[in-house]
């Protein structure tokens, strides 16, 4: 008997697809069992930092000493905690804004002063400030709220990890604070945005740290399919095809419109994001996000640098270290000119790809190592050259 050929109906068509999709889905992210302390930074790293710091050898030694003498050390510091923080385009009003921002990142510095010295001062005021936090804020107002929280968001759970982790004192008001990550925090940066990428992306990040902290595998999964996504829709590659891949909630589904949101550039070359045309600085937010969360996943179980999300990464940084290097910009690359001011935001990424995975990064190797020690964004970016630094654990 000869068989039939099979008929591609309507229906079939949509079921191929349908299945299609399921099978390329990315498995559930979430590990059977939370590593901790595990957010952008593990116990093995900080153990390496630690060992390197006391035995004074470089960059570490430089990198704590500059940590160390700034203003997010000072135990002196009082937080400055408010019930709303209001944040407007560029953080205009600024009511509460950068308070709440660097109280997060001090709050990360005490915490790993704490574990470098063993002096428990710094896990105390590490403490402190969470507490105060803790204890006030209820919400984020005006149009930079979803990016605010993201920001303060980020570093929170990194500083809250080391502490309920590794000091050995007392941490009473601890549940408290995982209820104000809970329900302040975690809300709104699990539902992502449509903005410019960087904001999903540390949005992301401050999902997928709070979900490590609160163990919550469902918001951890939602984050991580958001975050593939996402990156994937961020930074170019060629095998993308002849446009930028893009958000489905977003709508870009003309070349026209693809291009006029990624800043008006209309050729695309492996390692462009979609910030490349608009500054470094807001591309550099992007791939630092990136890096964090990759970083997070790989302490977490699931190591990211394998897939498309680290070749996007070494792409991004690659693509953005050589001009920020000084060559010179071509005619078709943002009508010839760039807004220049990477910031601190390679040392994670170099170390994951370069340094564990063998790849030669000569631009990006270049760009870290001019700018060792690695310092603070004074947003969501700190101290990376003491915690990733060529630390190979």
């Amino acid at each position: 008997m000869r068989s039939t050929p099979l008929r591609r109906t309507p229906l079939l068509a949509a079921v191929v697809a349908l299945v299609a999709a399921f099978l390329s889905w990315p498995a559930q992210a979430a590990p059977s069992t939370f590593v901790h302390p595990g957010v952008t930074v593990s116990r093995a790293q900080l153990d390496f930092a630690r060992t390197e710091v006391l035995a004074g050898a470089q960059p570490w030694k430089a990198a704590y000493d500059q940590m160390m003498a700034s203003k997010y050390a000072d135990l002196n510091r009082t937080p400055a905690p408010r019930a709303t923080v209001e944040c407007g385009s560029y953080s205009n009003p600024n009511y509460g804004c950068t308070d709440e921002r660097e109280d997060a990142i001090a709050a990360y510095t005490d915490a790993l002063a704490w574990y470098i010295t063993k002096d428990a001062r710094y896990a105390q005021k590490a403490i402190q400030i969470m507490d105060a936090w803790s204890a006030t804020i209820t919400s984020h107002t005006n149009s930079n709220a979803p990016l605010q929280t993201g920001w303060a968001g980020s570093s929170w759970p990194k500083a809250a990890e080391i502490i309920k982790y590794t000091y050995t004192g007392t941490w009473t008001n601890q549940a408290r604070f995982a209820t104000m990550l809970r329900n302040v925090y975690l809300p709104v940066v699990i539902k992502g945005s449509n903005s410019n990428g960087n904001w999903e992306l540390t949005m992301m990040e401050a999902a997928v740290g709070i979900s490590v902290f609160l163990e919550d595998k469902t918001s951890y999964d939602t984050a991580m399919a958001k975050f593939r996504t996402r990156t994937a829709a961020y930074v170019y590659l060629a095998s993308d095809g002849s446009v930028p891949k893009t958000v489905p909630s977003q709508n870009l589904d003309t070349t026209a419109k693809i291009v006029s949101y990624w800043q008006g550039q209309s050729t695309f070359v492996t390692g462009l994001t979609q910030e490349t045309c608009r500054d470094f600085t807001h591309t550099g937010y992007g791939i630092s996000s990136i890096s964090h969360i990759a970083e997070t996943s790989r302490i977490q179980g699931e190591d990211l640098y394998g897939t498309d999300v680290g070749e996007r990464l070494r792409q991004a940084l690659g693509f953005q270290a050589k001009y920020q290097l000084g060559t010179a910009v071509p005619s078709w690359l943002c009508g010839g000119s760039l807004n220049l001011g990477l910031g601190p935001v390679t040392e994670v990424g170099y170390n994951a790809l370069h340094n564990r995975l063998g790849i030669a990064m000569t631009n990006t190797q270049t760009l870290t190592q001019n700018n060792r020690p690695a310092g603070t964004n004074n947003l969501f970016v700190a101290w990376e050259t003491l915690t990733h630094g060529d630390n190979p654990s």
